[in-house]
């Protein structure tokens, strides 16, 4: 399994995640690492069962991204973790634009994969955190039919709205964040945070002017 798939089914593992937002209160009734694997066996179940999703079925797994994955993500943590000390060249207008890109980098580069893990599974380890964490990280592996366990780490924060949100996957030992911060500042070296942002829009299919 390459890294873009297993970034994927990593990515699916936060979808399933973050159908149910995880509360910061006494209501939460369930433990992070618990609910992760609850949750995650029942999006599973509907890979499974999708025939468009099964067909990569562009307008239907992009639904499945909007709907349960994208609002979900701290797409600007992601960013400025990425971006580094070079965050602060940007303008805020720069900023925004930058997130935007990135996130449809993100959708771009690993939806169509999806397809491919209806017959994984997801083994969610025991979370070890403190009652009031604020940042946690869930550990799990994503087991193939005949192939070795792959470890998958997801950071999460909790946001202002109570809400848990994914702002780093880590596959077998590779950050999400990392994998692009290279890339990101030897853009930025080069031609500026104008420059990044021309790269990303012609990845995206776009053009910036």
């Amino acid at each position: 399994m390459n890294r873009r798939s297993l970034f994927t089914a990593a990515l699916s593992l936060i979808a399933a995640l973050m159908a149910l937002p995880l509360m910061a209160s006494a209501q939460t009734t369930e433990a992070p690492d618990v609910q992760v694997k609850r949750v995650a066996d029942e999006v599973l179940a509907i890979v499974r069962s999708d025939a468009k999703v099964q067909a990569g079925d562009p307008a239907r797994v992009r639904e499945v991204l909007d709907e349960k994955l994208l609002p979900h993500f701290d797409f600007r943590r992601m960013v400025m973790l990425t971006m580094g000390r070079n965050w602060r060249l940007a303008t805020e207008e720069q900023q925004k634009e930058l997130v935007e890109q990135f996130r449809t980098l993100l959708v771009r580069t690993y939806s169509g994969a999806l397809a491919q893990f209806r017959d994984d599974t997801i083994n969610v380890k025991p979370l070890r955190a403190a009652a009031d964490a604020k940042e946690v990280t869930v550990y799990s592996e994503v087991i193939r039919p005949g192939g070795t366990p792959v470890p998958v780490d997801y950071s999460l924060i909790l946001s202002s709205d109570g809400k848990w949100r994914c702002y780093d996957v880590i596959v077998g030992g590779v950050s999400l964040v990392t994998n692009y911060r290279d890339e990101f500042n030897q853009q930025v070296k080069t031609g500026g945070v104008e420059g990044l942002l021309k790269v990303l829009a012609a990845k995206n299919g776009g053009a910036k002017s």
